[in-house]
């Protein structure tokens, strides 16, 4: 909602593109081999990774701009990385707020201040705010710039068959309705989805309790007060809100988002009036110290939940970001998760489709994404019943702990918003186990640490949507640990890093001279080892593939070249 004197258009920082539909001669009877419906982040981002792996798409949204009004606004250090790796990363570091700490505060006092991890190893902040409509704009950009993608806005998908080869898709756009058939399906249409509802599916899961008001404010930071630096803010207890809870983010262009609870009972029509939402925001900014000028710019209302779809395949078509599932807003988890989603099955369906690896690999989709998920809701579950308590004796406990906290800083540590983590596929079917030899460094699973080696190189630079040894070697080692790989896997299989055991990455990783990773497209360690053989590292590679040890070959002709980085 706008206030009254605003049109749905009128933002007080985001000029919105109306685009047109495609044209009238779009053909109807073409095969695609992937169609992408959805083009809000989530749908960009997996159109992208695939067109970088060399697939062409079609990718569809029903609408003619970007999403209108506050959506996620924060991008954890993964995203940053998946940005990276799609060549789009640049306008998002220019824009974006990074920042590493919150503090929480009960009845105006602060019971705690938190710091995320971070080293001079790491190329990116653990956490940006940006608008939702800049991170659209900023991928849209990218897609202009890839020939692969046909962006077809104002077309709006009716229906959705399938048989064992082909998706059929019904679309209606200004000029009428055609049929738009493709072998894969990539739903991106969010929470919403309407290919979901055509094909009768429904997530699963729980409402949790507690309702927020969601406003956007415009206001100039001063430097001075609770508001002086970029940072989450978590008031617990305010005087303008008795008993709630409010959260408060800065975002570029000067804009303030606001999350403050209703209390039971509140009726949500009144508080959604303009004048309602003017007087709360108020006191909120009162609690604040900030006795400058503010202007509302838009204001909605929100409930948590932690609903999924019970399995995020459906034949031919694979459900990613909220129309597989839906995620609270505590944490940052939504859209984080869901550009994870993106980046994991577009790189399988590039490597099903250009026959690097058997289609069974896709089966690995939704046991590493729900699986995240569930990840995701266990932490978002936690923070939520301390933010909203869902009954007198857990409120009664949760304002014992926050009185408690007042003087003791231990109890402060319950205020901890439990920020969005990457998910290790530990127990996925694609990773190798781990040996006994190592002591460190990120397991297999895991997302790979990144690390600045000399100069002004970060691990992450070098690595791509492609597999990638790490091999960590003195010279005159190199050379014939490239060449027995590059016997047993096949030329171009894989790239190789050699690394040196001295360096920053070996530090990192915990590896010595010998040592070695194998990282998947997504940067997840794929398997280890102490000394291992090409035969252990071509094993692990057609297991991270979906092929087993025994089943197929990896084709020769990968998209990535082998060789050595010194």
């Amino acid at each position: 909602m706008r206030p009254g004197n605003r049109t749905d258009a009128q933002s007080l920082y985001f000029n919105y593109p109306r685009f047109d539909p495609p044209g009238k001669d779009r053909a109807s009877g073409v095969a695609h081999r992937v169609v992408v419906v959805g083009a809000g982040p989530v749908g960009m981002t997996a159109a992208l990774t695939l067109a970088r792996l060399g697939i062409g798409c079609v990718l569809l949204d029903a609408k003619d701009s970007f999403n209108d009004g506050s959506r996620a606004i924060c991008l954890a250090r993964q995203s940053f990385q998946i940005l990276e790796s799609l060549g789009a990363v640049r306008p998002f570091l220019e824009k974006a707020l990074p920042y590493l700490s919150g503090r929480s505060f009960y009845r105006g006092q602060q019971i705690l201040e938190f710091s995320m991890p971070d080293t001079c190893d790491s190329k990116y902040r653990p956490m940006y705010n940006l608008q939702q409509q800049y991170t659209e704009a900023f991928l849209y950009q990218a897609i202009q710039r890839q020939p692969l993608i046909e962006l077809r806005w104002c077309s709006k998908v009716t229906g959705v068959g399938q048989d064992d080869a082909t998706v059929t898709l019904q679309v209606e756009d200004p000029w009428g309705g055609y049929t738009l058939r493709s072998a894969w399906v990539l739903a991106a249409d969010g929470a919403r989805s309407t290919v979901r509802s055509l094909r009768g599916l429904r997530l699963n899961g729980q409402n949790l309790e507690g309702r927020y008001v969601i406003a956007d404010i415009r206001m100039e930071r001063t430097g001075q007060g609770p508001l002086s630096r970029v940072e989450r803010l978590a008031l617990f207890h305010p005087r303008s809100r008795p008993g709630g809870t409010v959260l408060v983010h800065e975002q570029p262009d000067h804009i303030w988002r606001i999350d403050y609870q209703l209390h039971d009972g509140e009726d949500e029509q009144r508080a959604l009036e303009e004048a309602s939402v003017r007087t709360c925001v108020a006191g909120v900014l009162r609690d604040l110290e900030w006795p400058f000028p503010w202007d509302l710019g838009w204001w909605s209302i929100y409930s948590a939940n932690t609903l999924a779809l019970d399995d995020y395949r459906d034949g031919r078509i694979f459900f990613i970001g909220d129309s597989a599932h839906i995620v609270p807003i505590f944490g940052v988890r939504g859209l984080n998760n869901g550009l994870a989603d993106a980046q994991n099955i577009a790189w399988k369906l590039a490597a099903v489709l250009h026959h690097y690896a058997p289609a069974e690999l896709l089966e690995s989709y939704t046991p590493e994404r729900r699986g995240a998920t569930l990840e995701a809701f266990a932490a978002a579950e936690k923070s939520a019943r301390f933010m909203t308590p869902h009954s007198r004796g857990t409120a009664l406990l949760r304002n014992a702990v926050l009185s408690l906290a007042l003087h003791h800083s231990f109890a402060g540590q319950f205020a901890n918003p439990r920020n969005m983590t990457p998910h290790a596929y530990t127990n996925s079917p694609l990773t190798t186990p781990d040996d006994d030899f190592w002591s460190g460094g990120p397991a297999p699973g895991e997302v790979v640490r990144d690390a600045q080696g000399e100069g002004e190189s970060f691990l992450s630079e070098r690595l791509g949507l492609h597999f990638t040894v790490l091999h960590f070697a003195e010279d005159g080692t190199r050379e014939p640990f490239i060449a027995g790989l590059e016997e047993a896997v096949g030329h171009g299989a894989v790239r190789i890093l050699s690394l040196h055991p001295s360096g920053g990455a070996a530090r990192v990783l915990h590896a010595g001279p010998g040592n070695a990773y194998l990282i998947r497209p997504d940067q997840h360690v794929a398997a280890r080892w102490r000394e291992p053989t090409p035969k252990q590292i071509h094993r692990a590679m057609l297991r991270a593939l979906g092929a087993g040890s025994d089943r197929c070959e990896v084709e020769a002709k990968h998209a990535a070249s082998i060789g050595t980085v010194a």
